[in-house]
Order: C-alpha cells, then structure tokens, then sequence
C-alpha cells in the first residue's frame, strides 16, 4: 500500500470514529438531557388514570397516548435509571401537558394527593336525608348510598335485620375521602353505631335486660322506639319522659288499643320505603308538581286513616316496622333507662317544650289550650 492510500485510510477510520463519537456524544447529550426536557404543550391539565396493574411500559404508552410526554421509550428507560419503574401509584391524575419528564415521573411516583372532606350528620334525619348530605359534601353520590342502604347481603353481613340501614347510620361529624366508594361510607357509620350501641349496652345491662322481658322486645325494637323518641323530644330532659311515655302506652292493661299515635312514622312510611301507599303517592304529588322536596305538606286525614302504610301507628297498634330515623345517644339511653313515670300523653307547649299528662280530659285540656 502507497502512503498515499494509508494516509486516505488513515483519514477514513479517524473521520469515521470522529463521527461515531459525535454521534454517542449527541445521542448520550440527548439521554441526559430529556428528564429536563418541557413537552411541547400549552400548560393544560390532562386527566390520566393509573389502574392497578398496569405495567410500567403501558403507563408510559398511556402518558404518550394523552400528549403528556414524548417518546415513551426513552420515558422507560429514564425511570429505570432512577429504579422507579416499581413504585408507581394507582389513582387519577391532573397533570400539565408541558411538564418535564422528571416532573411526570416525580408526580406519578408520588401519587394522588389524598383529598378529605367533614359532613356532619344530625341526630334524628333518615337514612335519604344522610344521603343528600353526603352527596353535597362531594363524599358519595346518593342514589349508590341508597342502592348500598337497601342491598340484602350488606344488611346480612352487618347483622341488620329489616329493609334497610335505616336506625343503624350514627349522627356525628365524619371526615371521608371525596369520592369514597359508597360501601365504605356506609360501613364506617354503621361501624360507629354498633361501638356506642354495644357501650349503652355494657352500662344500661339490668334497664337493657327489664326492658326485653317486660316488652319481648330486641335490639332492634329498642332502637326503632328510640328513634321515635329522636323524632318526637327535643329537650333533652324530656327524652326519658318521651320513652317512658310510648312505653306506657304498650304495657298499661286500661290503655287501649295500645297505638303509639305520633305523626313522624306516618311521614316516615311515605317517604322512605321503596313501596308506597296510595295515600301516602297522593300526598307527595303536590310537592312534586311544585318542584319542592318530597313530605313539604302537612299530614291529612286521609294520611291519618291510611291503613296501607305499615308506619302508621294511628291505625296500627305497637311499634312500626323498624327506626323512622338515626336516633343519637341521648334518645337511645333515655329507651333504656326512661323515667318512670306515669304519663300517656303530651302536647307540645312550645317550639321545645311539652306538656305531659296522665289522662284523657287533661290532655285534652291541655291540646286546647296550647294548640286550639
């Protein structure tokens, strides 16, 4: 070979090594570079959900797919340099589309910031009224609490007897992640129910015991008349008195027939069971034509003496079915430890206070002068 052609060699080797090195200088510049790299977007926010179960490869086609990064990968391999391609957390995501791709990989490994909201529940609302509360407070959408709050195998795996969670949902101040799935709402107020049930229990045991055997009521018997009580006191003085009342109502030989006789369980009976009376359809009608909430009139005489509705306890003697609403502590402890007193009857005096009486001519005298 002539010096003249190894120098042409020569020159082709060391030119085509120059190029290799500036080409790995390019590619390796690059590599480095595209964690700091901004995507090419407008600063809008894209929704992505990362399911459970997804691979970290479909994570990044999935992030290319919503334009929020560029070549998925270099994406891949990037989170493989920083061992992160394990530790990515489920949930939905806002994320800009002109992040970096440092910054998407941080956010996705991160995760969704958990967001929580306070509802409060009031002592004596029913089960529909919780569920409008909670829906408000963005914690779930009522319409699933409902279908959660009728389902057989829910009710059987809480030990609730009846249609319904309706007298076992606890009125307090709950704090629950917004969009909570509905199940666990309901599981957490059910649960804190059965703790201050299961504490009444412990410290009323002998009041608990004398009240079973002198009615042959259960637990639940207890709580439906407990939450007739929420419904009727609003003193808190009066609540024992108020039990005591309907109590005697049922066990007095020479008070019959033995009817409770109290509005609220005729307004529950049209309102919450999934079958309605004729009545009780009749009655709602207006409300709806006027677009006003369902039970926004005053009951009727036809309402009275509806026998169809199975709450009315103007029509039919002992307790309803079940609770008409969520009694609170004071009203299930004032059940199972009333009074003792004598009273059959009492009469609102004022916006919180009654008038209670032992029989028929006074409580009549006392209706015409507080309420005639």
């Amino acid at each position: 070979m002539s010096k003249r052609s190894f120098r042409v060699a020569l020159a082709v080797v060391i030119g085509s090594v120059v190029l290799v090195v500036c080409i790995a200088g390019f590619f390796v510049h690059r590599a480095l570079s595209y964690p700091g790299e901004r995507h090419g977007g407008t600063g809008k926010e894209i929704e992505v959900e990362i399911k459970s179960g997804m691979s970290f490869p479909a994570v990044a086609s999935l992030l290319a797919e919503k334009r929020l990064i560029a070549r998925p990968t270099w994406f891949r391999l990037y989170a493989m340099w920083e061992g992160e391609t394990t530790n990515v957390k489920t949930g939905k995501y806002l994320i800009k589309d002109n992040e970096t791709p440092a910054a998407v990989l941080k956010i996705i490994v991160t995760g969704v910031k958990e967001v929580t909201t306070k509802v409060t529940l009031p002592e004596g609302k029913n089960m529909l009224e919780y569920f409008e509360l909670i829906e408000k407070a963005k914690i779930a959408k009522a319409g699933e609490l409902e279908q959660v709050a009728r389902d057989k195998e829910f009710l059987a795996s809480h030990a609730i007897a009846g249609d319904t969670v309706e007298g076992y949902l606890f009125p307090d101040t709950y704090e629950f992640r917004v969009n909570e799935k509905p199940r666990a709402v309901l599981e957490r107020l059910v649960q804190r129910h059965q703790e201050v049930w299961q504490e009444l229990l412990a410290a009323h045991g002998r009041d608990t015991a004398r009240l079973k055997d002198k009615l042959r009521w259960t637990d639940r018997d207890i709580l439906t008349m407990a939450s007739i009580v929420e419904k009727e006191a609003v003193e808190p003085a009066e609540r024992p008195r108020i039990a005591q009342v309907f109590i005697n109502r049922l066990t007095k030989p020479d008070f019959n027939p033995k009817r409770l006789e109290t509005d609220p369980t005729i307004r529950y009976g049209c309102l919450v069971p999934a079958t309605k009376s004729a009545a009780c359809i009749a009655w709602n009608e207006p409300c709806a034509k006027q677009k006003l909430p369902v039970g926004c009139d005053r009951l009727h005489r036809a309402q009275l003496d509806d026998k169809d509705n199975p709450y009315n306890t103007y029509q039919h003697e002992g307790l309803p079915p079940g609770p008409i609403a969520n009694p609170g502590k004071r009203s299930m402890e004032a059940t199972l430890a009333p009074d003792g007193s004598d009273y059959l009857f009492f009469v609102a005096k004022n916006e919180r206070e009654h008038v209670f009486s032992k029989t028929l001519a006074d409580h009549q005298r006392a209706v015409d002068k507080y309420q005639r």
